[in-house]
């Protein structure tokens, strides 16, 4: 038997209330004067709602660059980092805890794709582990990306994992109870990580140094902060990327970071490409045929037939990505098997019944456990305070199985965030259907009588 999704959890030196958690998401809070008000304004509703962890979205470790979408907010400032406390006393006092999520984009930043943030920054290169493959420089030749990478030295790898334990030592006197390193979906750390894009000839070359050397950058100048990695395997490969991670390798690179002292790993099935395989399910229609976005697509892309080729390989990834969720789950399961941390486990969990077969808790499953928490990335986009749907209660009858969440997984959230703007629903019938338990009082932590009215069409709008 498991664990229940209510029972806490020891992630390195914190407990965690349960084991629910809000997976990484853009939040496209940038760095203004009203950034820490709006990742209040994101993240503390779930924590409201009852989640027991709560990840920031992907976070730059610098100044300059790294971003892979516009408005990632950036950690490499004191005086900034200092005002997120108020961030963390707000996910506190709800009994919850948060980490930040530290990422560099390298080859899949805004230096790389974003047409107006180039222009802006005309000195401004990618940061590659090597030089691009070939399959990368076939698209800079015809015209789809642009690629101008500078390779880094030995040297330069060194003062880019002291910039991940600098981040780190800002969030911890910050508040934050925990880091995670965005290891995948193509970030910096996965390029470290496969052999599609590293080629190095140092010891960097072996592609866990990289993982390794930033977690001693941390426990160096944040001391035993609890710092969970995210780990890729490459399956969703295409047959002309020959070099790439299996689920073997994928295994076999949780296994040495759990052992070199990761608190916690999160297994997941990415391409080497930035597609797709991060945010499976329909195709975004909706996203893309929004009027009022097609000029923000052609100033993000480059041009309109950018923009164009951009959806139609969309639409094409939407078809041959199955959804197949939870798409993880044997990953996670493998990696349990043989790590003596706690494995978190997403990527399209969509129900309470899924979630209790993951922890092995349901009771009917042959399986064994495949996690020791759970998380939900987009569905938050849908229902901010969804955890109060998903959680047993003192003073409420135990959630079924069945509840389901209301995303759709139609990807209309994701889409507009080339443009920089934010992440929330955008389809109507989610939109009513969140509606209507809101009128019900689904979203609060005690059960309220409700005289079983539904919300009009026109009742509910996007955050």
């Amino acid at each position: 038997m498991g664990a229940q999704l209510e029972d806490s959890l020891e992630i390195g030196s914190v407990t965690v209330p349960n084991r629910l958690y809000r997976a990484p998401l853009l939040e496209c809070a940038g760095n203004g004067p009203d950034a820490v008000e709006t990742l209040i304004a994101d993240l503390e509703p779930a924590a409201a709602s009852g989640v027991g962890l709560v990840f920031q979205g992907a976070t730059i470790v610098r100044g300059d660059g790294g971003c892979a979408a516009p408005g990632m907010t950036r950690v490499h400032d004191d005086d900034f980092v200092s005002r997120l406390a108020a961030l963390t006393d707000a996910i506190h006092d709800h009994g919850a805890k948060i980490f930040v999520q530290l990422e560099h984009g390298g080859l899949r930043s805004m230096e790389t794709w974003h047409a107006d943030y180039r222009r802006e920054h005309p000195d401004l290169r990618q940061l590659a582990v090597s030089q691009p493959p070939w399959q990368l420089r076939a698209l800079d030749r015809v015209g789809f990306l642009d690629y101008d990478p500078h390779v880094m030295t030995t040297s330069e790898v060194k003062e880019l994992a002291a910039d991940f334990g600098q981040a780190a030592r800002r969030c911890a006197d910050a508040g934050y109870d925990g880091i995670h390193l965005a290891g995948a979906n193509m970030g910096l750390l996965h390029q470290f990580a496969t052999p599609f894009y590293n080629r190095r000839d140092d010891r960097f070359g072996d592609r866990g140094a990289f993982f390794e050397l930033v977690l001693d950058e941390i426990r160096s100048r944040a001391g035993d902060v609890p710092v969970v990695t995210k780990v890729p395997a490459e399956t969703p490969a295409p047959r002309l990327v020959p070099r790439h991670l299996d689920l073997r390798d994928g295994v076999a690179l949780a296994e040495r970071l759990a052992d070199y002292g990761y608190d916690a790993v999160v297994p997941v099935q990415t391409n080497v490409f930035w597609d797709m395989s991060i945010v499976r399910g329909a195709y975004p229609k909706r996203a893309w045929t929004d009027d009022s976005l097609q000029d923000a697509y052609a100033d993000a892309f480059g041009s309109r037939w950018r923009a164009l080729s951009v959806r139609a390989l969309n639409r094409l990834q939407a078809r041959r990505m199955d959804f197949d969720a939870p798409w993880n789950a044997d990953f996670c399961r493998r990696v349990r098997n043989r790590v003596d941390v706690p494995v978190l486990c997403e990527g399209g969990v969509r129900e309470r019944g899924e979630m209790d077969r993951l922890l092995g808790s349901d009771g009917d499953s042959s399986d064994p456990p495949a996690a020791d928490a759970v998380g939900m990335a987009r569905p938050f986009y849908a229902e901010p305070r969804l955890a109060a749907r998903l959680l047993d209660a003192p003073d409420r009858d135990h959630v079924t199985p069945d509840v389901h969440v209301v995303c759709e997984s139609c990807n209309n959230c994701t889409v507009p965030q080339a443009t920089g703007e934010r992440g929330v629903c955008r389809t109507p019938s989610v939109l009513r259907e969140r509606g209507r338990l809101e009128k019900r009082g689904a979203y609060t932590l005690e059960e309220q009588a409700v005289d079983g009215s539904e919300a009009e069409d026109g009742d509910v709008s996007g955050r």
